[in-house]
């Protein structure tokens, strides 16, 4: 699915989603209430260089910054970090971290932070974009991983048949929507057929403040300790602070 055609089914009441630099996007749209929300991307499958990153972090600092809470919606196909000598020496893992930091501070400013995985995403690339906004919707088609199993084989030095056998049965191993859906990591699947006006506006009518991953993982089977984990720093946190 082309960004046209995703923006088209996604505010059918109109935007004025812009190509920038870097393979990036950036506007306003409108939901069928009239309401805007804004929009940022990055297209074509494209690597996540430096410039990049900075130019998506820069636009969501002036979303926060005009101080009007508007609900930010982002786009993400990106095939991973562009990971050239030039790059690594200029530190990429910095400029990743940094763009990660933005969309978090967005949703802790009281925006609301939907992204919208339509194409590929992996790595750093998917961690400091889809997986850092409150909910990460996928569309089908679309592929992400943090990492790979033959990349986690020679991280690890474990068997490729290894990690193939354990990923058959434990969600964190596989790359995929299914086993990121069971860990909580993905909200929903939108198939072709389904509206995608009515599932953005729903999406978004969830509060700012809501991060329900854990749980999501813990229903689904694929996270089985993260909310009581959560739960228990927040009580041992709440005992400290008396």
């Amino acid at each position: 699915m082309t960004p046209v055609e995703l923006l088209s089914r996604l505010f059918p009441s109109g935007h004025d989603v812009v190509a920038g630099p870097s393979n990036t996007l950036a506007g306003r749209a409108k939901l069928t209430d009239g309401a805007a929300v804004e929009v940022v991307g990055v297209t074509d499958g494209a690597p996540l260089s430096p410039e990049t990153a900075i130019e998506l972090a820069g636009v969501i600092i002036r979303i926060v910054q005009d101080g009007k809470k508007t609900p930010i919606v982002l786009l993400i196909d990106t095939a991973s970090q562009r990971m050239t000598r030039r790059d690594e020496m200029l530190g990429l893992n910095e400029y990743l971290a940094h763009l990660a930091k933005v969309v978090t501070l967005a949703g802790l400013s009281g925006h609301r932070t939907v992204a919208v995985l339509y194409g590929a995403a992996a790595a750093g690339a998917f961690i400091a974009t889809a997986l850092a906004a409150q909910t990460l919707i996928t569309v089908d088609g679309a592929h992400p991983s943090v990492m790979d199993l033959p990349s986690i084989a020679r991280v690890t030095k474990l068997p490729l048949e290894v990690l193939e056998k354990k990923a058959e049965t434990t969600p964190i191993f596989a790359p995929g929507v299914t086993p990121l859906a069971a860990t909580g990591a993905v909200m929903e699947n939108w198939t072709v057929a389904d509206n995608f006006s009515d599932r953005i506006e729903s999406a978004l009518t969830l509060d700012a403040s809501s991060d329900t991953r854990d749980t999501l993982g813990e229903e689904r089977g694929g996270r089985k300790v993260a909310h009581s984990v959560a739960l228990r720093v927040a009580a041992e946190f709440g005992k400290a602070a008396r």
